[in-house]
Formats: structure tokens, C-alpha cells, sequence
């Protein structure tokens, strides 16, 4: 017999590739977070930003070739987390949010676990 997993956070999801999304996703699953909301363009992503429920936030930094700034600043207004998720290293994360957590891609399960658990962690702080 098995444990029912624990859910232990909320997350808003944004990344354009479908595949890399769903990949994410799954690994989010196994994690224990529900992914509650899912973007893969800007508008979409603002929008939702704006309306969910979520914890933490794990944002593409390129999302169909548009930098995912205005997604961030919805979120940070709201005084949620997120991470970045980039594939440029840290000069592909807008200047005004380096500070913030940013995983590279690719990526393992445990980095992603890492830098959720750094992002709540500094939004509780």
C-alpha cells in the first residue's frame, strides 16, 4: 500500500515548449506541488498571474521570443515567489530581477525542488 502524497504548494507554470512544460509539470507532480495554472505566451501568462492561486510561480525567461518581465512584475506585486527558468544563463534574466531564483536549463528534479523550497523560503522571510 502506498502513501498518498503530500500537496505541499500551489504553482503557476509558465513555459512555451509543450513538451518541456509537460515535463515540468510531471516533475512538480512528484515533487507534491499541484500545478494550478499553466501559460505558454505572455498575454495568457499576465493574465493568469493576475487571477490565480498559487504558492510559487516557475516562469520561462523566453516565452514565444518575449522576455517574461511583465509576468514577473504582476507576480512580485502580488508578493509572491517565482524562479526563472532560462536557458541564457543569468544574462537572460532581466537585470532587475537577478536576485531572484533562476534554474538552467536543463535541469534535474532536485535543482527544481531547491529552488522552489529558496523561493518560499525568502518570501517567508
Amino acid at each position: 500500500m502506498t502513501t498518498p502524497k503530500r500537496k505541499i504548494g500551489a504553482v503557476f507554470l509558465v513555459e512555451d515548449e509543450a513538451m518541456i512544460r509537460m515535463m515540468v509539470a510531471e516533475m512538480l507532480e512528484d515533487l507534491g506541488y499541484t500545478v494550478t495554472a499553466e501559460a505558454s505566451d505572455i498575454d495568457e501568462a499576465v493574465k493568469l498571474a493576475q487571477s490565480a492561486r498559487f504558492d510559487v510561480a516557475i516562469l520561462d525567461v523566453n516565452v514565444n521570443g518575449k522576455v517574461v518581465t511583465p509576468v514577473a512584475k504582476t507576480i512580485e506585486a502580488r508578493r509572491l515567489p517565482f524562479v526563472f527558468v532560462t536557458g541564457y544563463g543569468v544574462q537572460g534574466i532581466p537585470e532587475e530581477f537577478r536576485s531572484r531564483p533562476a534554474l538552467q536549463k536543463p535541469f534535474q528534479m532536485d535543482m527544481l525542488a531547491g529552488m522552489i523550497e529558496k523561493a518560499l523560503g525568502s518570501a517567508a522571510a
